[in-house]
């Protein structure tokens, strides 16, 4: 047969290279429940869609060129629910998917062609962190040097999101933070360096999951929005984030059906709220019978709990919601509760998803703690953020929003439009606390003048009074509130750009 010898040689290197790691390395991952980086890339995307580019490619050094298969890294492209994407998945086989000067090309490649054609990035996260003795020495700092300037430049002209599915050093790592949804299974770790080298430098044991697990990064530093059991639960996790978003920044995200009694649920609401104004209640819970049904995507859970981040559709159109929630200090929001908003305001914005945000908020968690971790800087980040948003911004006024939090949860001119339920209470603090403030006496001194005082302060600050002033635009029955936003967000639609917002906020730094 003609060219039988170049087909034969195409169809051994081509079986070298999806050989990975070897038998081995793949079938230990197997005993220990792991996945591996191409079962992971099938599972993810449409069966039959992947086009893989680089597959060739190997070390540039030649002590190593025989063992590096696609030189770690397994990248193309491929169709999730046939939405183009472009997907890296690191292979821990091969060197440990350490970063070198070959996959750096493709590593490259990739975020050029998904920037240019407009489509999402996921990254599969599990690297050993820069390959020795690549990175060593003169030569090495070549490599590092030469690599392009804007090589983490976000401008967000596609969604960027990452699974964590094992040890993350390097670039795992570097693109994580740099992404827009970061999914982590419980057994992985991210850090700048391993625990073996971090105890090392600081002269300090350490461990894995008390330097870089789940426990860490989704409640202390914030890094990762969402922790589950299994590499199925995260990939899945990573389809539904890209559900809500557009494939890119000059599109509106995708439509989807509206579930069978979701305006019937939203009926329900006061079922979960107290008629008493000092009771605590999971704002969630308001919020899952609002939307439509089962869209709820909640962003960072388990960090900044006074805030609430939640992607979800509003009649099949996603929105994002940022609520205060009582059930956590009050809703008062904390430290971390204005880097989660800033960061959720920055995405929304980037890819046109219109912002509700859901109101009760007693103002900010003040106090020495607060201070050290710079909260006078991040409440004003958060207001710097505000003004440069361009897509629709309604504001619902649940119950209290006091002080200096009432701008920052759309209050005023930060809002296209604000409506108040009637138990709306827009007091600068507390009427309890405001009497004190400003009559000197405790209800201690004098109970009847105490509580003729309180409610004198009530009045003036309920929402009947700002809707009076035309500070609010729509006072309405809290069981209407699905309806209300419904009409509201039609009203608001960017008809004249297309659905599309100006951007203003694309280059904003990836974390708070």
């Amino acid at each position: 047969m003609p060219f039988e010898a170049m087909l034969k040689e195409l169809e051994e290197r081509q079986a070298k290279a999806l050989a990975m790691g070897g038998v081995e390395k793949l079938a230990k991952r197997k005993k220990a429940g792991m996945l591996n980086a191409r079962e992971r890339v099938e599972i993810l995307l449409d069966a039959g869609s992947f086009v893989e580019t680089g597959l060739f490619a190997i070390s540039a050094r030649p002590e190593v060129r025989h063992k590096t298969p696609a030189d770690g890294k397994v990248m193309g492209f491929g169709r999730i629910n046939d939405r183009e994407v472009g997907v890296v998945s690191n292979d821990f086989t091969v060197l440990g998917a350490s970063s070198a000067l070959t996959n750096s090309k493709k590593m490259r490649h990739m975020k050029q062609v998904t920037a240019k054609r407009g489509m999402p990035l996921l990254f599969l996260g599990e690297s050993a962190g820069a390959r020795m003795p690549d990175r060593m020495g003169s030569s090495g700092r070549a490599i590092s040097g030469g690599a392009d300037s804007a090589e983490f430049l976000r401008l967000r002209k596609s969604p960027w999101a990452s699974a964590l599915l094992g040890p993350c050093f390097g670039s795992s790592a570097w693109y994580a933070c740099a992404s827009d949804f970061v999914v982590m299974v419980k057994s992985a770790t991210m850090s700048v360096a391993s625990s073996r080298v971090t105890s090392m430098a600081i002269g300090q044991e350490t461990d894995a999951q008390t330097l870089g697990g789940w426990k860490m990064l989704s409640e202390v530093s914030g890094l990762v929005d969402m922790v589950v059991d299994t590499e199925e639960q995260a990939l899945d996790a990573l389809k539904r984030f890209l559900s809500y978003l557009p494939s890119h920044c000059n599109e509106s995200p995708p439509d989807s059906p509206v579930p069978d009694g979701s305006d019937d649920a939203a009926r329900r609401v006061l079922e979960f709220f107290p008629e008493t104004r000092s009771a605590v209640y999971d704002m969630r819970k308001i919020i899952q019978l609002i939307v439509d049904s089962g869209s709820s995507f909640e962003i960072k859970a388990r960090f900044g709990k006074t805030a609430v981040t939640t992607l979800a559709r509003m009649n099949g159109k996603s929105v994002g919601i940022i609520a205060n929630n009582p059930m956590y200090k009050g809703g008062a929001l904390d430290a971390d509760a204005c880097s989660k908003v800033t960061d959720f305001l920055v995405m929304c914005d980037s890819f046109n998803i219109p912002i509700i945000f859901l109101v009760d908020v007693p103002g900010f968690l003040i106090g020495l703690e607060g201070e050290k971790r710079g909260l006078a800087a991040k409440i004003i980040n958060w207001m710097h953020a505000l003004p440069l948003i361009t897509v629709p911004k309604i504001t619902v006024i649940v119950r209290k929003s006091y002080g200096k939090a009432y701008p920052n949860m759309g209050g005023g001119l930060n809002s296209d439009v604000v409506a108040c339920w009637p138990t709306a209470d827009l007091g600068f603090m507390d009427p309890k606390v405001g009497v004190n403030v400003l009559h000197g006496i405790k209800e201690s001194d004098d109970p009847e003048r105490f509580r003729t005082l309180a409610k004198e302060i009530e009045r003036d600050s309920s929402g009947w009074s700002l809707a009076e002033l035309y500070e609010a635009q729509h006072l309405i029955d809290p069981r209407d509130t699905r309806g209300w936003l419904i009409r509201m967000l039609q009203i608001h639609q960017m008809r004249l750009e297309r659905g599309v917002g100006a951007h203003l906020l694309a280059n904003w730094p990836s974390t708070m």
